[in-house]
Order: C-alpha cells, then structure tokens, then sequence
C-alpha cells in the first residue's frame, strides 16, 4: 500500500468537507445552535436514560413516517442503514485522508434524530487516537454492535439483517471514496480505504454479509434490507433479490 503521510486530525475535520455530506462530520465549534444533548451512546441504551427522549424510536419514527412504512422493521431497517452509512463514511474518510482516527466514543458523538446528514452528527471533542486506525474496534464494536443489540431487543429484528445493512453501508462509503479519490487524482487515498475496507470485511461479523469483487468496489449482500416494501420501493443495487419477491416469511424478516 502506498504510504500517505499521517496526521493528526484538525480541530474542524477539514478534510472530510470535499468528501460530501454522509462523510462530513461536524465539531464542537460548528454545532448548530441549541443542538440537543443527546449522544449516541444514549441512543444505544435500553432503556434510554432518564430525562433524556428517545433518540433511536424518535428516528425510527420520522423514517416510517417519510417512507410510509407498512410494517415497523422497514423503518428500522433503513434508519439503521443510514446511521450505519453516516458512521462508516466519516470514519472511513478520516482514517483514509488523516491516517488516524479521532476518538469517536460514543459518548462524544452527538446526535440529532431529527435531521439529515450532515447536520445530524457532531463530535463534542477531537481527539486523535494513537496508532493505526482501528475501525473494528471505533465502529463495529464501539457503535454497530450495540445498536444492534438494542434494536434487536426492542423491535425483534434480525441480527442477520441488521449486519447485512452493515455490511451494504461500508461498502457503499468505500465505493464514493474511491470515486471522489480517483476523480481528484488521489490513488493514494482510493489504495489506503481499500486496503481498510478490505481489513474490515475481514472481520467475522462482516465476512458473511456478502461478496466483493477482487478489483473495484462491488458488493452484492447475502440479504435484504426490505426497502422493497416501501410504497414505490424497489430492490437496492447491491440487493440479495434481482426484483421485488412475492410477500412471504422469509421476505418479511429480511433473508433470502
């Protein structure tokens, strides 16, 4: 792998800005005025803490009622798919552009249930992490295993399911960093989030999600997030399913 120089990120994440918004992650100094003090990690408690609304079934739903959703684990799905996909890109962007990851516990990380990337998202403090970046460590287990852990416990959804959406968002952060890279002539950044990418699909959580090409950034999942079921949805592109299937119980919990 091509070295890239290692830095410590800016206080402001700079970088991530030309990346797009799912990668842009806001800090302390541009936090919306009277942003909430909910953090993901309350996100992820069962229950929420006291005094604190419910971040996460705010989410859910906000997005069952833009998508009309017919069943609550639509809107489960595709919220969290999307945090996924904002976790992922920002993290990914870092590691790939810094060489380093700020600390992205999630007790720093604040969030806003009601908004949209990449207002949703600020971290309270950055801080860089020594070493490599750690994306299993920040990302699967610091954030994606206990919200699956949570949703599965409130809403009954499939753990299957949720790691397949997992798995879809990484490979669809790491697909639009290599094509902002490669359109801005960085093959240096485009060969680090591979070699990353690959590092993570790696991992016995994501290594069953589905497959990737050898060259490039195609992923085709093992599963389905159930969009299809939205009024007007169809199958997603990295879909389990080449058309919408019939209504049945194995489509409905989202396998195959």
């Amino acid at each position: 792998m091509l070295l890239l120089p290692v830095v410590d990120p800016d206080p402001e994440l700079a970088a991530l800005r030309p990346l797009g918004g799912f990668f842009v992650l806001r800090t302390a100094g541009a936090a919306p005025a009277g942003c909430p003090p909910t953090t993901l990690a309350d996100a992820y408690a069962t229950p929420p803490p006291d005094g604190h609304r419910d971040p996460l079934a705010a989410r859910i739903a906000l997005v069952a009622r833009r998508l009309r959703a017919p069943e609550p684990r639509v809107a489960v799905s595709v919220a969290q798919q999307g945090l996924a996909a904002r976790l992922w890109s920002a993290a990914l962007g870092c590691a790939a552009r810094y060489g380093r990851l700020p600390d992205l516990d999630p007790r720093l990380l604040r969030w806003d249930p009601l908004a949209s990337a990449p207002d949703d998202l600020w971290l309270a403090e950055v801080r860089a992490l020594p070493g490599d970046p750690d994306l299993g460590t920040a990302i699967l287990h610091g954030h994606l295993e206990p919200l699956a852990r949570t949703l599965t416990a409130r809403y009954g959804i499939a753990a299957g399911l949720l790691w397949g959406n997992a798995g879809s968002a990484l490979a669809g952060a790491a697909r639009e960093l290599d094509r902002w890279a490669r359109a801005h002539g960085r093959g240096d950044v485009a060969e680090r989030a591979h070699a990353l990418t690959d590092a993570l699909f790696a991992h016995p959580l994501l290594r069953p999600t589905g497959t990737r090409t050898r060259t490039g950034t195609a992923f085709r999942r093992r599963s389905c997030c159930l969009y299809y079921r939205v009024p007007g949805g169809g199958v997603c592109g990295d879909c389990c399913f080449t058309r919408p299937p019939r209504s049945s119980p194995g489509a409905a919990s989202g396998r195959p």
